[in-house]
């Protein structure tokens, strides 16, 4: 068996938190917007791992960790006309956006700041600390992410 790859999902605490995926168990990761972000989670594998991440709030953070458990999934979101993920230009016969499916795993023993990240990483190791980036999904270098799981056990 290949060894999971490893990913950053960010949602705003009041939005969607890890205490809600905690209680839910599962869950939909829909309304990703942004064209790099989906073609990153287009990559995922099922059993991929993902370090959640509280943005929007302070102090930004990793507050968890979850499995991806279901792939290529249409995001119903955009066909809602009274969701804010709705897109009038995607249709049913061609959806331009998909989710995947999570499952919670755990809650982060010790909560990892944005600051604290960025002190024990550089731009080139982890992407998430490069000035001005605001992707809501993020590839993590395996080695970088074994690094990351140990600081929240």
């Amino acid at each position: 068996m290949t060894e999971p790859n490893y990913w950053l999902m960010k949602s705003e605490p009041d939005a969607y938190s890890i205490d809600t995926l905690k209680k839910d168990g599962v869950t939909l990761w829909d309304g990703i917007r942004n064209y790099q972000a989906r073609n990153f989670m287009r990559r995922m594998s099922l059993g991929d791992k993902v370090f959640f991440y509280h943005s929007n709030c302070k102090p930004p953070g990793i507050v968890g960790f979850m499995e991806v458990i279901d792939l290529n999934i249409i995001d119903p979101t955009q066909f809602q006309k009274e969701s804010k993920y709705y897109d009038p230009k995607s249709s049913q016969e061609e959806p331009r956006w998909d989710c995947v499916k999570v499952k919670y795993l755990f809650k982060a023993n010790k909560f990892l700041s944005l600051t604290e990240l960025k002190i024990l990483f550089n731009e080139e190791e982890l992407l998430l600390v490069k000035k001005g980036n605001r992707l809501s999904i993020i590839p993590i270098k395996k080695e970088i992410a074994k690094l990351i799981l140990e600081k929240i056990k």
